[in-house]
C-alpha cells in the first residue's frame, strides 16, 4: 500500500516593496498504517523555498490575493513534487520494514 501525501504551507515571507512572496515553509507528510497490526506510521519533510516575485508579469500574485493551493504549486516546482513524495515513500518502507535496527544481544 501506499502513503498519503498532505502537502501545507506553514509560513510566509512577503516583501513590503511589492507585496510578493519571498519564502514559503513548507511541509509535506506521509501517512500509512500497516494492514496487518493497524499501526499508523507518519513522516515528513519540510524546509522554506526562495521566489523572485515579479509584479509586473502576468501571473504575479500579490500576497493578499495568494492561495495555499497557489503557493503549494510554487513550492512543488522548486522541490520537485515527484522527488519529494518518492524519497517520503522510501523513509515509510523504511519506518515500517527497518532494514537497520539496533540494541545489545544481552
Amino acid at each position: 500500500m501506499a502513503a498519503t501525501f498532505t502537502w501545507s504551507i506553514i509560513g510566509l515571507e512577503r516583501l513590503s516593496s511589492n507585496d510578493g512572496i519571498e519564502h514559503a515553509q513548507w511541509l509535506c507528510s506521509a501517512a500509512e498504517t500497516d494492514e496487518e497490526s493497524g499501526v499508523d506510521y507518519v513522516v515528513r519533510l519540510g524546509g522554506k523555498t526562495h521566489h523572485t516575485p515579479d509584479p509586473s508579469a502576468s501571473d504575479f500574485i500579490a500576497y493578499a490575493s495568494v492561495t495555499e493551493a497557489n503557493v503549494i504549486g510554487w513550492v512543488q516546482a522548486v522541490v520537485g513534487k515527484d522527488e519529494t513524495e518518492t524519497k517520503l515513500q522510501t523513509m515509510m518502507d523504511e519506518k515500517m520494514a527497518p532494514t537497520i535496527t539496533t540494541g545489545l544481544p544481552w
